[in-house]
């Protein structure tokens, strides 16, 4: 069997194919955290992203300057029980922030119709749980995205940045061996576990929870300015494991092609 073409893509969702900037879930955190006396700034939220997002709460909580307000609130430190109730509470939150934040990211669709026009299977997981998910997939089907599986945080006993979503996606999508597929991500967690699970990786910096703004705002910026995000985003996303950096899926397909020729030439995506 030939080993030397790519057989799948397997996308994230929010701040990668949709909500520009990723503001959904970091809305809801700020908002969340707020509603229990905490102040809970931007960048803050945007920290963890990537990860579960009961994972998620845990690492806030765990920031020093959250867990001195809590400990103030609460007269004592956070607790699991703790995380369990707030992720209650997140969930609904972030379900219908969504709504809000559900147009499908400039570039998407063309990159996707080439890949599968290649017949390449398209995949996805994402750190939202299926009830956000819910809401999201139709919202995202309307606008033609349409991925052949779907793997959500809680599908799976652990989640990123292990590669066992991945495993489930791979298993979804019945594609072999890990370095045919290529994993696309905005966050460090989601390329860890493209990269753990033996996949290419992908990081997206422009329109990802890394730099954080929305597709206007990007545009406005000046040059310097965009590559300063691009080290800064960039640095972080090939600490996890990116082997290629783009500012958006619309930059996708020559990246696929000179991962492919890296493939052809024997080269393993370990080498990241």
């Amino acid at each position: 069997m030939d080993h030397t073409n790519f057989t799948a893509v397997v996308f994230d969702w929010a701040g990668t194919v949709f909500d520009h900037g990723s503001f959904a879930p970091m809305g809801a955190f700020v908002r969340l955290f707020a509603n229990h006396g905490v102040a809970l700034n931007v960048q803050q939220a945007r920290g963890p992203m990537g990860l579960p997002k009961w994972d998620h709460i845990h690492a806030l909580l765990q920031l020093p300057a959250v867990a001195v307000q809590w400990q103030a609130v609460r007269g004592r430190a956070p607790t699991a029980t703790d995380v369990d109730a707030l992720y209650a509470e997140f969930t609904p939150m972030n379900a219908a922030s969504v709504r809000e934040h559900a147009a499908l990211i400039d570039g998407v669709l063309p990159a996707v119709a080439a890949l599968r026009a290649r017949g390449l299977a398209i995949g996805s997981t994402t750190g939202y749980n299926r009830e956000i998910m819910d809401v999201v997939v139709p919202l995202a089907a309307a606008q033609g995205w349409r991925p052949d599986n779907l793997v959500c945080a809680g599908d799976t006993r652990i989640g990123r940045p292990t590669p066992v979503a991945m495993y489930r996606c791979l298993a979804d999508l019945a594609v072999w061996p890990p370095r045919t597929v290529v994993k696309v991500d905005d966050t460090a967690p989601g390329i860890a576990e493209g990269a753990a699970a033996g996949c290419w990786c992908v990081g997206v910096v422009a329109s990802g929870n890394g730099v954080g703004l929305t597709a206007a705002d990007w545009a406005a910026l000046p040059a310097g300015e965009k590559e300063a995000h691009r080290a800064r985003v960039g640095a972080e996303l090939q600490a996890a494991g990116a082997h290629a950096l783009v500012d958006t899926i619309a930059d996708l397909l020559p990246v696929i092609d000179a991962l492919q020729a890296r493939l052809r030439a024997g080269e393993r995506p370990s080498a990241a």
